[in-house]
């Protein structure tokens, strides 16, 4: 087994097989969506043509979503996928969150956030796409103030109980849609089937992958995740590497890597944050150049799958870093002339 070369064939990171945004996100599940402007790059580069306009369209009319739905952060979805996991990954989300406002000395009554969501709810129904700056005047409105980290926790839960969604896509500010109106009501799911759903494209997008792998992903329990792996059956199954189990769908991608690719990985991107195993693919004497242990990831530069330097996405050349000798900036020319070509 060849782990690097799986996981860029899977990650669609080489060889992509998709043309539209929507297709990549449904495909990888959810995607990391931490760095507002660079989630888009996330999505395009694993996409046949890379186009950020593509990105742009499909985000306006809802087929891709940003919401907080795992581990309390923010994830991309597909508007397919966004009811049941939602219903699935809610319940740990706002129990994270809880966690993370008792230990912020911030507490929220029922009532409270009961009357918030119902504002909110009804400034992005009249709005249609709001930013936290037009919440904040329309509480103004009524004589409500409050600071900008409580907001923040009142906008989440409204996102994490289906009540606000992304709004339209604009160049750094984020906004809210009432997701009612932005994403179509489905019938509902059996937790079991969206527990698989779930797991299989996990699974089928990062393999190879072990179980701690998706627990950390998921953000669910270890008894969900064993689950989830469980009712996939005999579409899944084990290999060992490296004196650990990672779990391969039989539709496994194993064809179509070639040496010698640079690409320009965004921060916070599927290929590490996906993962617990990330020393598969990042030299573990290099991890604190790609991520530091307070959750910031950095831009990186991965060459055939190892993650082997550093770049600059928002510079007008390209600057690029490496953690040796090996490499010149002018060997990623290719690579920042396809950020460049997608950007225009």
């Amino acid at each position: 087994m060849n782990p690097v070369a799986i996981r860029l064939l899977n990650q669609q990171l080489v060889v992509p097989q998709f043309s539209n945004p929507e297709e990549v996100v449904s495909h990888m599940g959810a995607m990391q969506a931490q760095e507002y402007r660079m989630m888009r790059w996330a999505v395009a580069m694993r996409t046949r043509r890379p186009s950020a306009r593509a990105f742009k369209a499909a985000y306006d009319s809802g087929r891709i979503l940003r919401l907080h739905l795992m581990r309390g952060t923010w994830q991309l979805v597909a508007a397919e996928d966004y009811w049941p996991f939602l219903e699935l990954c809610s319940p740990k989300a706002f129990a994270v969150t809880r966690g993370w406002m008792h230990s912020n000395k911030i507490t929220i009554p029922d009532e409270e956030v009961s009357a918030i969501r119902d504002i909110l709810a009804q400034t992005a129904a009249d709005k249609v796409s709001v930013t936290k700056e037009d919440f904040v005047q329309v509480l103004a409105e009524w004589d409500i103030s409050m600071d900008d980290h409580r907001l923040s926790y009142h906008i989440r839960m409204a996102e994490m109980s289906g009540t606000l969604c992304s709004g339209d896509l604009l160049p750094t500010k984020a906004t809210y849609a009432l997701a009612a109106n932005k994403v179509k009501p489905s019938e509902k799911m059996d937790r079991d089937e969206a527990l698989m759903r779930f797991a299989r494209k996990y699974f089928h997008s990062h393999q190879p992958a072990t179980l701690e792998d998706f627990v950390w992903w998921s953000g669910l329990n270890i008894s969900d995740c064993r689950k989830g792996i469980a009712l996939l059956g005999d579409n899944i199954h084990t290999e060992r590497y490296q004196g650990r189990d990672f779990y391969l769908t039989d539709d496994c991608r194993t064809r179509g890597f070639r040496k010698g690719k640079y690409l320009l990985i965004p921060p916070y991107d599927e290929y590490l944050i996906g993962y617990k195993s990330r020393d598969i693919v990042l030299p573990p004497e290099h991890r604190h150049r790609a991520h530091n242990n307070s959750g910031i990831f950095q831009p990186i530069i991965a060459r055939d799958g190892i993650i082997c330097g550093n770049w600059s996405p928002f510079k007008p050349t390209c600057q690029a870093t490496f953690f040796d000798d090996s490499h010149a900036t002018t060997t990623v020319e290719e690579a920042w002339q396809s950020y460049q070509q997608y950007l225009s």
